[in-house]
């Protein structure tokens, strides 16, 4: 007989499972309490009170007013400090414990009503103060008053960058900074985790400021180590200013949420998506007097499938005889990613103009793959099929570990005077074992490869903002060092005989150890100034030099580059309309830089796999670019924002993959046409393009947004197996926003990405329709969401490959289909905000309490404040359609 699953099922066994994982988080969680309990010590013994009350609605029921935020500060004039804060109980009850004599003022803070304020005196043979009933009267109006006038645009345009508030968005629930990339205008990312911005994937992408790994190669945390809940906005800089790195065809910064609150204050979240797919995570901040500490933990256990399939056409030579060969691969498997990332941080104020920031960011990732390949040859005119079985394991286990202090200095006297300085360091550690089994054939082949990668990221930089006495100038200028240190070692194992059972031993052909060190210095000066008429100007030089040294032991195989650089990059804006910010028009111009990394030009053979290697190109030459735009924003008064842009890109030396033949190497390999990959210089690429933003309310209930991007790219080559191309791309999203009742958020979000163009081939059109729910639950204090990615499981990678002795056509599809059932709880002053549904919800464990009167858990949950029941239904077909 089947065993039976419950609906609250994954709760419990992930929390069964994992609890020993979240055990070291909650310890430390109770470590930073202690400075609370400790502060109420300090001092000579002496008696202390314990301040006790009830906060209460002011209506005529008097009904108790859970989780209000209680404040207890100092009463005199030249002190008002934070003595003690503290939470209200389900029956509305509080005590702050432990308050010396003297004068206090006390205030309660409830969403919905206007806030308490009450004196309070502790006198020095006091024991307790009992305050009775605290009544709080409501505050509607206000309310409703502050949704309106406080709600950001999706879209904002400022001098020489875009703002993209994606607090609003709900289609990135249980997701990371790459889900809600892939939302953002003129972004696109691929099935890889692979960013590209306007058609081009060398870009930057900054974390607060601070660089971020991504499938680009960038250094930093990784992009699917930064829970999306955690996120505020969105700069997109596709000129930036010379304050900003070089490299890359833009800039992307992605602000973190900041809170400093008094008190606690943050949410604890967990999401389960079908398949095997856990994502817990806590945010938890404290602020008190000076000092903000900071914890926060990511967790992700988290099974998908994957399927691909290849065929391609070879054309092989050996210098008298030509034949072609057919291939073709089917491939099924799995992956299974287990993270666990920290964010320990602490703010203080060193005075009022001064602050000191220092963080520590573990990461711990460890990713599964199997994979199993069935493939098929036969020589074009031959009746002579062959056919191949083979396995491939991939264990890959990395830590990153983040420390960085940023110093900040402003001047009172001098608004808008500023200093700041940031270091840090990044520390990564790597292992990559892979093994592969070949089997079906005379001949059976396999490989064993352990890759061991240690790399070390030192960064410093320091910036100097100096406004003119009018106000209307500002200067800002900085230095930066940037140090990249890796070093690492790839084994390859080859079978000793063909024989199934055979030992492996080192193939010292195809093994290699490699040390490498970049330094990137720069320096910039920017100037910016508020001219007459509504006019602004920028401009700015940044100067940018570098020094690549590296090489492999006992080879000649070297990299020795060394060159400096200098981009300019000019803004002009000019505000239009009667009414400030009704209309903008904008001209920007930056030079950029594509800087080749060390693996991309060293030039030894990476076996991926006994049929396909990667080859640096130690020729290649970095990528220059001129990039211009000129974009207008028009506000309507009904809240409509319509922002368009057009923008040219003109790329030398533009650097692209390409694949060819390896004939020598397919003639002594068992297995079939061997192919190789390198980076090669194509020529020049021109690209033309308009964006679009368009943002409007259709009704109160009703607001819609939509963005597109359409250009035509061009390019001109000069490597080998590539041709002159030209095509027309582009992207466009359309996210529908519903608000149908009170506490309940709706988004249907639907997005495509036509065929882009390679050197080589061409990517092929992609895309997908997601839909995510909220209900907000007990004033604002939960939230209960439900998710589906990609409804229709539509997104694909498909890419084509035509060059004179390649054709293949490369299909490969990871489980994107996803329902994520969610719960938030916020903590302390923090509550779900209308219209927005943060990343990491788990709203399972909360229904199934109420619905299925789990023990202990029953209470929290009124008759009042169940679902809606039309939503129920809606719930628990969705889910069984997709569970089954």
């Amino acid at each position: 007989m089947p065993k039976k699953t419950y609906f609250f099922a994954p709760f419990a066994m992930y929390y069964s499972l994992k609890i020993n994982a979240l055990f070291p988080v909650t310890s430390f969680a109770l470590l930073l309490m202690l400075p609370a309990g400790l502060h109420a010590q300090v001092g000579p013994a002496a008696t202390r009170a314990t301040i006790t009350g009830t906060a209460v609605d002011g209506g005529a029921k008097a009904e108790p007013l859970p989780f209000a935020t209680v404040l207890l500060r100092h009463a005199g004039a030249a002190d008002t400090s934070l003595v003690a804060s503290g939470q209200t109980t389900l029956e509305g009850t509080f005590e702050l414990p432990k308050i010396p004599a003297g004068a206090y003022r006390l205030r309660v803070l409830a969403l919905g009503y206007q806030s308490l304020a009450q004196a309070v005196r502790v006198a020095p043979s006091q024991t307790s103060v009992a305050l009775g009933l605290l009544k709080l009267s409501a505050a509607t109006h206000q309310l409703a008053e502050v949704k309106v006038t406080g709600e950001k645009a999706i879209v904002q345009q400022e001098l020489g960058k875009t703002v993209i508030n994606v607090e609003k968005d709900l289609s990135s629930v249980g997701g990371t900074a790459v889900n809600v990339l892939e939302n953002v205008p003129a972004v696109a990312v691929d099935a890889t985790g692979t960013v590209s911005l306007r058609g081009s994937s060398n870009l930057t992408i900054l974390i607060d400021g601070k660089p971020a790994g991504t499938s680009n190669s960038g250094p930093g945390p990784r992009l699917d180590q930064i829970p999306a809940s955690q996120i505020a906005q969105v700069e997109v800089m596709t000129n930036p200013s010379a304050k900003y790195d070089a490299s890359g065809a833009g800039v992307i910064n992605i602000i973190t949420k900041k809170n400093k609150k008094e008190g606690w204050n943050g949410q604890a979240a967990l999401v389960v998506g079908n398949g095997d797919k856990y994502s817990p995570s806590l945010s938890l901040s404290r602020h008190h007097g000076k000092a903000t500490w900071n914890l926060g933990y990511d967790g992700r256990d988290q099974l998908y499938r994957t399927r691909s399939n290849s065929q391609q056409t070879a054309l092989l030579t050996d210098g008298t005889t030509t034949s072609s060969l057919y291939t073709t691969q089917d491939g099924t498997g799995t992956q299974h990613n287990r993270n666990h990332s920290l964010n320990l941080g602490l703010d203080y104020d060193l005075t009022k103009e001064q602050t000191l920031s220092v963080s520590v960011q573990p990461h711990w990732e460890h990713q599964s793959e199997f994979d199993n390949q069935t493939l098929t040859q036969q020589t074009v005119g031959s009746p002579t099929v062959t056919t191949q079985y083979g396995q491939q394991i991939a264990d890959v286990k990395v830590t990153v570990l983040e420390s960085s202090a940023d110093y900040r200095h402003t001047w009172e006297a001098h608004k808008g005077r500023e200093l700041t300085a940031n270091a840090g360091m990044v520390k990564i550690d790597a292992t990559i074992p892979v093994s592969q089994l070949i089997t079906g054939s005379a001949q059976p082949a396999g490989f064993r490869q352990a890759q061991q990668v240690n790399a070390q990221i030192y960064f410093g930089q320091v910036d100097y903002t100096l406004p003119s006495a009018d106000g209307k100038g500002k200067l800002e200028v900085g230095l930066k060092n940037q140090v990249l240190h890796n070093t690492g070692s790839t084994a390859m194992l080859k079978p000793t005989s063909v024989d199934p059972g055979a030992e492996f031993q080192l193939d010292p052909t195809n093994s290699f150890a490699y040390n490498f060190t970049q330094v990137m210095p720069a320096a910039y000066a920017t100037y910016s100034q508020q001219l007459t008429h509504g006019w602004s100007a920028q401009g700015g030089l940044r100067s940018e030099g570098t020094f690549l040294n590296g090489g492999v032991a006992n080879s000649t195989a070297a990299v020795n580059r060394q060159y400096v650089s200098l981009f300019p990059s000019a803004t002009v804006a000019r505000e239009l309309g009667k009414e400030a910010g009704q209309s903008r028009l904008q001209f920007s111009y930056a030079r950029r830089l594509n800087r080749p990394d060390f693996m991309q030009q060293l030039p030894i053979q990476l076996y991926q796999d006994p049929r396909n290697y990667r080859q640096g190109n130690a020729a290649l030459l970095p990528e220059f670019s001129h990039n211009l735009e000129a974009g207008h924003q028009l506000n309507l008064a009904n809240g409509a924002s319509i922002t368009n842009t057009v923008f040219a890109r003109f790329t030398q030396n533009a650097i692209q993959r390409i694949r060819t033949i390896d004939s020598a190497a397919t003639r002594t390999n068992n297995v079939g046409v061997v192919t190789r990959e390198t980076y090669d210089n194509v020529g020049t690429t021109n690209t033309f393009g308009l964006e679009t933003t368009w943002a409007q309310p259709l009704a109160k209930w009703w607001r819609v947004s939509a963005t597109g991007s359409v250009y035509y790219a061009q390019i001109a080559a000069n490597a080998l197996n590539t041709a002159n191309r030209a095509a027309l791309a582009g992207t466009a999203r359309l996210a529908n926003n519903f608000t149908p009742r009170p506490g309940l958020d709706v988004q249907l979000t639907g997005n495509i990405r036509s065929a882009v163009l390679t050197a080589q081939g061409r990517q092929l059109a992609t895309g997908g329709l997601d839909l995510a729910l909220r209900q907000r639950l007990f004033s604002e204090r939960a939230a209960l969401t439900l998710r589906v990615s990609d409804l229709l499981n539509t997104q694909v990678r498909r890419t084509e490959i035509a060059t004179p002795e390649l054709q293949t056509a490369l299909y490969n599809k990871f489980e994107t289909r996803v329902a994520w059932l969610g719960f938030t709880w916020y903590i302390g002053a923090t509550k779900a905000k209308p219209g927005r549904i943060d990343a990491a919800p788990a709203a399972a464990a909360a229904s199934a309490a109420n619905y299925f009167q789990l023990p202990g858990i029953q209470p929290f949950f009124g008759a009042s404040q169940r679902l809606p029941g039309f939503l129920l239904p809606f719930f628990f077909l969705t889910l069984y359609s997709l569970l089954t």
